[in-house]
């Protein structure tokens, strides 16, 4: 059986990450699988790079649509209207089985997915292959019917460019030989109430990792590799470059919970960790000394980083999973986040972590507090955190859950 990814890139994001993830879990278990990106970062020989002129034109000419708006919002909106040259590469490789992942910024045309004439697993990492072109929809339920008056347009006309791009979506995707995957419940449950994905099969398999590459190493000697301080509890803070200023990750959240701490007594006693940032020309105050370490693209590096600190805080609004999470737990370190979206399927509340109450940073201080004020209990959370991941990330685990949708499409 040949399986063939489709995916903007393969190691350079976390949707990316995640696919490349499935395609490496998959050929240890003796499947044949290749990746097709448009933006290749690794040197895996089976990860093919599209080269065409198209493939190349999409990324600056895909936002042309949005410049009939006054957009302002800064979250990422995809009309993918541009056309590529995909399908006749797909066709030259004659897979079994087309799976789909993250496939904006140019990649693929929505029309395009009516010309593959095979079974197509789709995998989310966002919303958007159900939402008319926005890829978290915040408080908005517009996919749930025909979507139009989008607020992240700042329109208030009903046929929009939202509009157009649902339109688009529900003439191809009704054709479409098509199931879906989500990471978590919560993304799950978003796409079977959507008006595109209702009356589709719709499963859930959280994202898998290599456990051997992410696992708990040495906090003293993680900390001198990263030159970080051996006297200090450490809080991380993680994100993708050029998002720490994305409301969606809740850096404005963290900010108010960290500075709390100061009431637990910790403001001399903790620092905070950034990764996947440099330092900004103006730091956000969080009350407490801030290291950064800019990014990271190997495994070896993350999981150093995750050894190296006490505790980890993904304080997002919204996540389709949240692989830094389970990343984290893999090394034995436990998370704080809010009882939110995806989050609430890797953290078990005071078992690997700490669930606050959405959105309340007052809470969000009281767990990272909960969690390292007993030295038993922390120890306890972090052998538990390893176990969690262990059960549930295991990519064998990951690609066999997958196989088994293969087979019954």
């Amino acid at each position: 059986m040949k399986i063939l990814h489709l995916s903007t890139s393969d190691i350079d994001s976390g949707g990316a990450i995640a696919a490349y993830r499935l395609h490496h879990g998959l050929q240890i278990s003796g499947v044949d699988s290749q990746m097709l990106v448009r933006a290749k970062f690794s040197l895996d020989r089976t990860v093919i790079a599209d080269k065409s002129l198209l493939t190349k034109l999409g990324p600056p000419i895909s936002g042309f649509p949005l410049r009939f708006y006054s957009k302002t919002d800064p979250a990422m909106f995809s009309s993918q209207w541009f056309l590529d040259a995909i399908s006749p590469k797909v066709a030259q490789l004659n897979p079994d089985i087309i799976h789909l992942h993250w496939l904006c910024n140019g990649f693929l045309q929505i029309e395009t997915l009516a010309k593959f004439k095979k079974p197509i697993v789709w995998t989310l990492h966002d919303m958007w292959p159900f939402t008319g072109g926005c890829h978290y929809a915040r408080e908005c339920t517009r996919y749930k019917n025909s979507c139009g008056s989008c607020p992240q347009l700042n329109s208030n006309r009903n046929w929009d460019l939202s509009h157009w791009i649902w339109q688009r979506k529900a003439r191809t995707w009704k054709d479409l030989d098509l199931t879906i995957v989500s990471p978590s419940s919560w993304l799950a449950e978003c796409a079977r109430s959507s008006s595109l994905f209702k009356d589709l099969r719709i499963e859930v398999i959280p994202h898998g990792l290599d456990l051997e590459k992410y696992k708990p190493i040495n906090q003293g000697l993680a900390r001198q590799v990263l030159n970080l301080p051996q006297d200090k509890k450490l809080v991380l803070f993680g994100s993708s470059p050029g998002t720490t200023g994305d409301p969606r990750k809740g850096l404005d959240l963290l900010q108010p919970a960290l500075q709390n701490l100061s009431q637990y007594e910790w403001k001399d006693k903790l620092e905070l960790v950034v990764f996947g940032a440099s330092q900004p020309s103006e730091p956000v105050d969080v009350g407490l000394r801030t290291n950064y370490l800019g990014s990271f693209r190997d495994d070896i590096s993350l999981a150093l980083v995750y050894s190296a600190v006490d505790i980890m805080v993904v304080p997002s609004r919204q996540e389709a999973f949240g692989q830094t999470a389970s990343e984290s737990l893999a090394c034995g370190t436990p998370v704080v986040a809010f009882a939110a979206t995806g989050l609430k399927d890797i953290i078990d509340h005071k078992k690997n972590g700490y669930l606050a109450e959405p959105f309340k940073v007052e809470d969000l201080a009281r767990g990272i507090n909960w969690i390292l004020e007993n030295n038993s209990r922390y120890e306890q959370l972090c052998t538990q955190a390893r176990e969690k991941a262990e059960r549930e990330f295991n990519i064998k685990l990951y690609a066999s859950h997958y196989l088994s949708i293969y087979k019954s499409v």
